[in-house]
């Protein structure tokens, strides 16, 4: 058991990788600090997160604040008299939290910071068409993704990733980049490196995704189109909204391919064999529509979803 004592916080699935691989590797992690249980879905059952699942499994001391400020809290986490605390997909800090181990407090990020700093990294990443991006190590100091960088992985994104796939890849990519950074401190060899030095042009950045961010609109490029799904699938997913005689749907759109041809049809135009295929008009070509999920229904293949819903001539987007 190493001797430097870990408090971990997170939340989801992303997290876990990162604290299981602190535990395999022999740290002593002595508190684990994730969200109270909350009522999700449609049966509003009560839902741990996948954090506090590992941490359980381990026997590992868990804490759930409601309010990361209140002193009863404060007490409990300096009573586990950290060193250093990791933090991974969790929540906004109070200086009081992340000023408290003596080493400080490191996160890991979703992108190469100073670039996408924000609540939504990967997908904004994908979105705006880039074609790489990574995790970074950082300390935590008092404005949001903005303190000393440690270290940085990058990662190349492809023409057919979406924001499922990279999240994937950077979960497993960002344990070990957690791994190497407190391995680094542990022995005091680590860079420490102020983000105002890796400032390259145009700073972009990676707000809080809403639903009006999710909607299509087909008066753009097939690329910015394709690159919309693919940033926001497998969630919180693209969608459009469909008229037709029986009145007006929505439908998210998980997966598609991009078809740039010349064309005088309106963008928003339907082109089906109501078989096989679904097109839709952009600009500069078409968008054919692969995985879908009409409102109410579950997520389907185009072609299950065309044997229950025939596009005729009263069927338009809106």
């Amino acid at each position: 058991m190493n001797k430097l004592r870990v408090v971990f916080m997170g939340t989801p699935d992303f997290a876990v990788p990162s604290l299981n691989i602190l535990v395999e590797n022999g740290y002593d992690v002595v508190g684990v600090i994730t969200v109270p249980d909350k009522p999700a879905g449609r049966g509003q059952q009560i839902q741990e997160s996948a954090v506090k699942k590992y941490a359980l499994s381990k026997g590992l001391t868990l804490l759930q604040p409601d309010k990361l400020k209140a002193a009863e809290f404060l007490q409990q986490l300096k009573t586990l008299n950290a060193d250093i605390q990791v933090v991974v997909a969790f929540r906004m800090l109070p200086e009081a939290v992340w000023n408290m181990p003596r080493l400080g407090t490191i996160n890991l990020h979703g992108s190469l910071l100073p670039q996408y700093r924000g609540a939504a990294p990967i997908n904004w990443a994908i979105i705006n068409g880039e074609n790489e991006t990574g995790v970074t190590t950082f300390l935590l100091q008092h404005e949001i993704d903005t303190g000393q960088i440690i270290f940085n992985h990058k990662i190349a994104i492809s023409e057919t990733d979406t924001a499922g796939s990279i999240h994937d890849k950077l979960m497993e990519v960002g344990a070990n980049l957690v791994l190497k950074t407190i391995q680094a401190i542990e022995k005091n060899e680590y860079p420490q490196i102020d983000q105002e030095q890796l400032m390259v042009g145009d700073l972009k950045i990676a707000p809080k995704i809403f639903k009006d961010d999710c909607k299509i609109d087909w008066n753009n490029s097939c690329e910015i189109i394709y690159n919309k799904v693919r940033g926001l699938s497998p969630y919180p997913t693209a969608f459009s909204t469909i008229k037709n005689e029986k009145g007006i749907l929505n439908f998210k759109i998980f997966g598609c391919t991009k078809e740039e041809t010349a064309h005088t049809n309106t963008p928003g135009t339907i082109d089906t064999d109501n078989k096989t295929y679904f097109k839709v008009a952009t600009n500069n070509g078409y968008i054919q529509l692969n995985d879908i999920q009409l409102e109410g229904k579950k997520r389907m293949p185009i072609a299950d979803f065309l044997r229950g819903f025939t596009i005729n001539a009263h069927t338009h987007f809106i």
